[in-house]
């Protein structure tokens, strides 16, 4: 891993791809730090040119960690990154039969928020965190983690790590929504398929299911306030993780 900036990589077949620590030196933290580049990335699933796989293959990935439902990864599984380990960590998304026959934006936009506040309330969700962040924190980096859009299950993983490294919450919230201007050519085209197959009134039906909101992420923040009391507690007694682990993973993520 290296603390040297480099430029922003930026894959013309997965466009949702980026450095967790941000642009530049990496996003300040309240300690006076910066979060470290090059150590963890997250992107959108990894459905790759050949050009792109040997762009992350440069960047010396090591694993994979893939949290795609099993056929999500059946239908379309990565495409290799030369020298990296691949790993299925499954975190459930939005479920297909809570999206089927939506008919209108209300009712999408509190399936969101029911799929953010899943991820701290399933115990399932719960352990593939806990493996995620563990294995980010005791093997060799750099990692990559992503989901299918890389917005919602990779946003809540890529907001976990910016709290471990002490990030201010207004810069985790402004990277969580760079989601809806880095991705914006991949869900135009989701929109269009929705358009082609359910009718052109359901894209606006369907729109607050391809993009990331405040609202999404802090229903994610009241259900760990309320079961937990902070994220710190959410990662010791909901995440299971002890103070060794904790501590290795910050001292990964901070220079």
């Amino acid at each position: 891993m290296s603390d040297t900036p480099a430029e922003l990589l930026r894959l013309t077949s997965a466009d949702n791809f980026r450095d967790v620590a941000g642009p530049g030196a990496g996003y300040p933290t309240r300690a006076g730090g910066h979060v470290r580049r090059g150590v963890f990335y997250r992107s959108n699933e990894l459905q790759l040119t050949h050009e792109d796989a040997i762009s992350l293959a440069g960047l010396g990935i090591r694993v994979v960690h893939d949290l795609r439902s099993t056929p999500e990864v059946e239908t379309h599984p990565d495409v290799e990154v030369p020298g990296a380990t691949w790993r299925h960590v499954e975190v459930s998304g939005i479920p297909t039969a809570m999206v089927d026959g939506l008919h209108d934006t209300a009712a999408a936009e509190r399936v969101m928020r029911e799929v953010y506040v899943a991820f701290v309330r399933s115990a399932e969700a719960r352990a593939s965190y806990a493996t995620l962040l563990t294995d980010l924190a005791t093997e060799e980096p750099p990692h990559l983690f992503h989901c299918t859009a890389g917005k919602d299950r990779t946003g809540w993983a890529a907001v976990l790590r910016l709290e471990v490294a002490g990030v201010d919450r207004d810069t985790i919230l402004a990277d969580y929504l760079l989601t809806n201007e880095v991705s914006s050519a991949t869900r135009e085209k989701y929109l269009a398929l929705v358009g082609e197959h359910l009718g052109r009134e359901k894209v606006a039906v369907y729109e607050p299911t391809m993009v990331v909101e405040p609202g999404y992420l802090q229903a994610a923040y009241d259900a760990v306030a309320a079961d937990y009391g902070s994220i710190a507690g959410y990662l010791r007694d909901g995440l299971g993780l002890d103070r060794t682990v904790l501590a290795e993973l910050r001292t990964r993520l901070v220079g």
